[in-house]
């Protein structure tokens, strides 16, 4: 497999994906995520697969699709994360967990705060990993956006990536809510599309000197 793409195919520029390193994983190495790994650079970090990253959040889009926003949930645990997942669902109107996910929030209808989605999609495989044991429980759909290292038992669709980079997660939710909104006709190209990926950026400060 190789870093070179079909610029035709791309949702982005292959340079888009590598500028923001979409694709840079982490030096450790799951079993489940051996599949999406490109190879191993000097420094020791893996590098997933970029044709593979963008196939899936193509599919993840039309995933999504399917659902009624009211119906689907996103979560997000880092702040990085909770920047880019947040304005992925105010633009396309889902529900957004931002933190933990408590026990028994997906499968216990007696909780004031008791939530039926009809689908999940996770920032953080391995820190999310509460909300993935509670969707499994009630055979929820989950997508989940996985890192090198992380756990991904229960998660129906993958969306490898670097889920730890601020500007990588910008990325990643900016063309799930572009692709989104194509799928549901809500826009008929990428120029519709009104947002940019720095919406998407959490705010980094600038320490005084």
């Amino acid at each position: 497999m190789t870093e070179q793409n079909n610029n035709n195919q791309l949702l982005v520029d292959n340079a888009e994906y590598l500028e923001v390193g979409i694709h840079i994983g982490t030096k450790a190495k799951s079993p489940g995520m051996k599949q999406f790994v490109y190879k191993i650079r000097e420094d020791g970090l893996y590098l997933l697969n970029l044709d593979t990253i963008n196939e899936r959040i193509g599919t993840a889009a039309k995933m999504l699709a399917r659902y009624e926003p009211k119906d689907i949930v996103v979560t997000a645990s880092r702040i990085y994360a909770i920047s880019a997942a947040s304005k992925f669902a105010e633009i396309i109107s889902a529900k957004f967990m931002p933190g933990r996910v408590m026990p028994g929030i997906f499968t216990n209808s007696n909780r004031a705060d008791y939530t039926e989605p009809g689908i999940i999609l996770m920032s953080d495989s391995r820190n999310e990993r509460q909300a993935i044991r509670e969707a499994s429980k009630t055979s929820i759909p989950v997508i989940a956006l996985s890192d090198t290292d992380n756990w991904i038992k229960f998660v129906d669709l993958i969306i490898p990536c670097n889920n730890k980079g601020r500007r990588s997660l910008a990325l990643v939710y900016f063309l799930l809510a572009r692709e989104y909104m194509k799928e549901k006709g809500l826009i008929k190209s990428n120029d519709d599309f009104k947002y940019k990926i720095s919406d998407f950026e959490a705010k980094v400060e600038m320490k005084a000197k």
